[in-house]
């Protein structure tokens, strides 16, 4: 397990690294003198960000909670689907081909057919993120549920426990690490998929404002909605991996 001083010193490796790479860029942005309309420099993007800092918040809120929405449903539906597919061999066989076709099915070219169905608002957005983050969900789920070690499902088996209470007491938390392994995965595809629905059809969010830029060639806009976009990946990814460190705390790395 690492220590406190251990994590700080984890921490700000990766931030040094980050800054290293931030100043690398500026310095050869000028000393190439590379145009504004091709790379600007981080100082300038910063500068973009910070121009109208609450018109940029609007627009990741908005995109953040969309992705949270979507994410959860992937979530509770992939849980929930993933049950059933290690639980049913019928089931098994009925819906996992449709599972993974429905995966093989490129998001961008099902994105219009959901503002379609449910219109432009919030809704499709939601619809997409879900739609590209659950297939992470269920795979991991079913990897989980399926890789309990055989003495332990021969424990349960001896103590003629109730069907359920086998599966919350011994499947469940076995498949956990599996299960949060899935959600740190479906929680990057879940942001991807409500960039995709923005692109699609929205008057709001950073997609939009990426869209938005691209048109009139305002690169340090589309930057700095693109630097907004990882800062919130990094921060939900860890949000979920500290969860993970909590509700796994035998995993926790040497």
């Amino acid at each position: 397990m690492r220590s406190p001083a251990q994590n700080i010193r984890h921490g700000l490796i990766g931030m040094l690294s980050f800054i290293l790479v931030l100043a690398l860029w500026e310095a050869l942005v000028w000393l190439l003198d590379v145009r504004q309309i091709m790379l600007p420099a981080p100082s300038v993007i910063m500068r973009e960000m910070f121009s109208d800092p609450v018109w940029y918040a609007g627009h990741a809120w908005y995109t953040l909670q969309a992705t949270i929405a979507g994410f959860a449903l992937s979530g509770i539906i992939g849980v929930g689907v993933a049950m059933l597919l290690v639980g049913s061999r019928w089931f098994e066989s009925a819906a996992y081909p449709l599972i993974i076709a429905m995966n093989s099915v490129p998001k961008v070219a099902i994105a219009p057919l959901f503002v379609i169905w449910l219109g432009t608002g919030t809704a499709p957005k939601i619809a997409i993120a879900f739609l590209i983050a659950v297939f992470a969900v269920i795979v991991e789920t079913v990897h989980g549920l399926r890789s309990v070690p055989p003495d332990i499902l021969d424990m349960g088996r001896v103590l003629k426990g109730s069907t359920l209470d086998f599966f919350l007491k011994v499947r469940l938390p076995s498949a956990l690490p599996s299960i949060l392994t899935g959600l740190k995965v479906a929680i990057s595809l879940a942001l991807v998929g409500e960039i995709v629905g923005e692109f699609v059809s929205s008057q709001r969010g950073l997609g939009y404002v990426i869209l938005s830029a691209q048109g009139t060639f305002d690169t340090p806009r589309v930057f700095a909605a693109m630097f907004l976009l990882a800062f919130m990946g990094i921060i939900l990814f860890g949000l979920l991996a500290w969860a993970e460190k909590k509700a796994t705390p035998w995993r926790r790395p040497e």
